[in-house]
């Protein structure tokens, strides 16, 4: 068995553009990186809102191992009997007992277990259970079978997404932030060994206001009027890290940041 493991982690896909993105180039994305381990955020997938069970199952066929999400899990009423039956994808651990699905998961990689979790801040979203207690305590309880964990931050406020990292520095392997579809420049390894960035940005329309059309964006600010945001229908950037782990520790020894555009 290796003693490293190559993961990609990939930001928010949006919408069809970051569904042609990702389909069209992750088998070039994993063969660049020797990825033994793909894992994506689907949330904004079904027209920027939600992911459909046919979406995920064609994410999972272009090689995706597990999609995460976060907030918007909840609008496409048809995922979350899928979400019950497939263990691979994911909605935030700290929402409250009786939503549907599961907030972590652990898949077997090249003999390994890698654990990956699931959570979703509070700061200008949710009043959620406390991901910090929930996560630690989740954390815990993995570790007894796996120092291999990855966490997906899903949350607004940079502040709360460091102070995550911070609390669980040394514990899992590492804290990814998504959300907010702007890639931060900030990806390091902390003192304990964790991987840590505060979002890893978008599969999605570049030229666009997160994804979405500039224009209702632009209307929506200077008249502050609730119009539905809109997918543009630009060329994708994919967005995302690239992880290198040792699995005798569960510690990252590498983060890179991914920015690569895709033509369609």
């Amino acid at each position: 068995m290796s003693d490293i493991l190559n993961v990609l982690f990939l930001g928010d896909v949006v919408g069809r553009p970051g569904c042609r993105a990702l389909f069209i180039g992750l088998k070039t994305l994993s063969k660049k990186y020797n990825s033994d381990l793909v894992i994506v955020n689907g949330e904004n997938a079904a027209e920027g809102f939600g992911i459909t069970p046919v979406i995920a199952d064609q994410f999972f066929t272009s090689g995706v191992d597990i999609i995460t999400t976060g907030n918007h899990i909840w609008q496409k009423e048809e995922i979350l009997t899928y979400m019950s039956v497939n263990p691979r994808i994911l909605r935030p651990e700290n929402y409250p007992d009786g939503a549907p699905g599961k907030g972590y998961c652990t898949y077997k990689v090249k003999g390994f277990d890698v654990a990956v979790i699931n959570l979703q801040g509070r700061v200008r979203m949710m009043n959620l259970n406390c991901p910090f207690i929930y996560g630690r305590k989740l954390v815990k309880k993995l570790k007894k079978n796996t120092n291999i964990i990855i966490v997906d931050f899903h949350a607004e406020d940079p502040e709360e997404k460091e102070s995550l990292g911070m609390y669980l520095d040394g514990l899992v392997t590492a804290v990814l932030g998504t959300h907010t579809h702007v890639q931060t420049g900030d990806e390091r390894i902390m003192p304990g060994g964790t991987a840590y960035i505060s979002d890893v940005g978008m599969i999605g329309p570049v030229n666009s206001v997160i994804g979405f059309d500039k224009n209702i964006a632009l209307k929506r600010s200077l008249t502050q009027m609730p119009l539905k945001m809109v997918v543009a229908e630009n060329p994708a950037v994919i967005n995302g890290v690239f992880l290198q782990i040792d699995t005798a520790t569960g510690k990252a020894k590498k983060i890179e940041r991914i920015w690569e555009m895709c033509s369609v």
